[in-house]
């Protein structure tokens, strides 16, 4: 089949998937499964190749991530229930004052988004905000872009994030090279697109408070340390960290080796992290055990949704480079001369555009441009560069398709206008340094 047609057949199955999911009002399962389906069909796929090829997708990509993502969602539901969260924020808040609160919300936005899913990170800080707004006199707008701006990173560059775990595994880059050019993008990224842009802004947008009485004050005796609540975040963080360092130091094959290859395994790292929070944290507070399943598994719920549309995405990523719709489209953009690390960005961002998802666009990009990056054997370190830079594109320019546009003016009572000046161009600020640092760090490495 020519390229031409290979070519079509990628941009009408991204065309159909934005129709089924906006105008149709399909589930997201549900839509990527017969776009793949319709993909497969009309770049000529064999028949009977193609639900063999949607399993491989499908068991290709939940393998690792399932394990990872409900492993992590219980750990940050724990946080949360034992105040591990409020006291980071609280903390970080009373360390800057309140002059410079702004900085405040954005660093406590960038840790405590670690362990949970983006949603519920802005539900349990976005009050935080309110109520220091309603102290200082802030403009909302001022405390809210630097608070999403900081979750909005840690969701989309740092491990053990769905999507950077995701991307990683996808890319087979280098966990620790991960989580150290993940830090490149995200730190700088946040306070430019956070802090900065936000206090600009602020200039021009204006929000309104809620009424007091939807936010609780926090109880700080009843917290969590401080020094417990920021290690027990980062400790799976250290141990797959430890691996990366640990690999340089030590000989392969050895005893030494074995282990620390073991506990720095992101499976290891994050099931050791939510029993420590278990029995460190949650039955030392006085929990019981029927309290503690009953958070895990409230826990799995929402995991599980984010789970089957992460997994049928990659049933969409495997049908794309199966059929040669994705090495087709990727040798024709860097045959145009692009760069890999900006085809990364620019894949990954034309997919955020037309169809809204951060985790689709990510898989989208990784089946557009693996068949094309895979014969050049890169190191284990540059494909974690490549995967930021897929991560920034996947970020850019949300708007209307996109679940967390609405999320951000639901929280904040802004209109859709003021949504676009602040949120989204938060979001394509914070994109694209992030995409900038994983340009750099590319040619670093190469």
């Amino acid at each position: 089949m020519s390229t031409a047609t290979l070519v079509f057949t990628a941009a009408g199955s991204v065309l159909l998937l934005l129709f089924l999911v906006m105008k149709a009002r399909m589930h997201a399962f549900v839509a990527l499964m017969l776009v793949s389906i319709g993909a497969g069909l009309f770049s000529g796929m064999p028949l009977d190749k193609i639900a063999d090829t949607m399993q491989k997708g499908m068991g290709g990509t939940l393998g690792f991530l399932a394990i990872v993502v409900a492993l992590g969602a219980m750990f940050g539901k724990i946080l949360h229930e034992t105040g591990a969260v409020d006291q980071i924020a609280i903390r970080m808040l009373k360390t800057f004052g309140e002059s410079r609160a702004h900085y405040a919300m954005g660093i406590a936005g960038l840790i405590c988004a670690l362990p949970l899913f983006f949603e519920v990170a802005v539900v349990l800080l976005i009050s935080i905000a309110f109520a220091v707004a309603r102290r200082t006199g802030d403009n909302l707008v001022k405390l809210v872009i630097p608070l999403f701006a900081g979750v909005a990173a840690s969701a989309a560059f740092l491990l053990p994030g769905p999507a950077p775990m995701l991307l990683a595994s996808q890319m087979h880059a280098d966990f620790g090279w991960m989580i150290l050019l993940g830090l490149c993008a995200a730190i700088p990224g946040m306070l430019i697109a956070g802090p900065l842009f936000g206090r600009f802004i602020s200039q021009h947008v204006r929000f309104g408070l809620p009424s007091e009485g939807d936010h609780p004050e926090f109880d700080e005796s009843k917290l969590p340390s401080f020094g417990f609540s920021l290690s027990l975040i980062l400790f799976p963080l250290i141990l797959v960290g430890l691996k990366t360092i640990g690999a340089r130091f030590t000989t392969p094959g050895t005893s030494l080796y074995e282990w620390l290859e073991f506990i720095g395994h992101p499976f290891t790292a994050i099931l050791l992290a939510c029993l420590v929070a278990i029995y460190g944290l949650a039955y030392r507070q006085g929990m019981d055990k029927e309290r503690v399943m009953q958070i895990c598994g409230a826990a799995l719920q929402p995991a599980g949704i984010i789970l089957l549309v992460i997994g049928a995405g990659g049933v969409f990523k495997q049908v794309l480079v199966d059929s040669g719709v994705g090495p087709a489209l990727g040798n024709a953009l860097t045959g145009a001369g692009l760069p890999v690390a900006l085809a990364c960005f620019v894949l990954a961002g034309a997919v955020r555009i037309i169809q809204g998802s951060a985790t689709v666009a990510c898989l989208t990009a990784v089946g557009l441009i693996m068949p094309v990056i895979e014969p050049l054997h890169y190191s284990g370190a540059q494909m974690a560069a490549l995967s930021i830079c897929i991560a920034g594109g996947s970020i850019i320019c949300s708007h209307v398709n996109d679940a967390g546009f609405w999320l951000f003016g639901r929280f904040t009572g802004a209109s859709e206008g003021q949504t676009l000046k602040t949120w989204t161009l938060m979001e394509t600020i914070l994109g694209t340094v992030g995409a900038i640092v994983g340009m750099v760090a590319f040619e670093l490495l190469s």
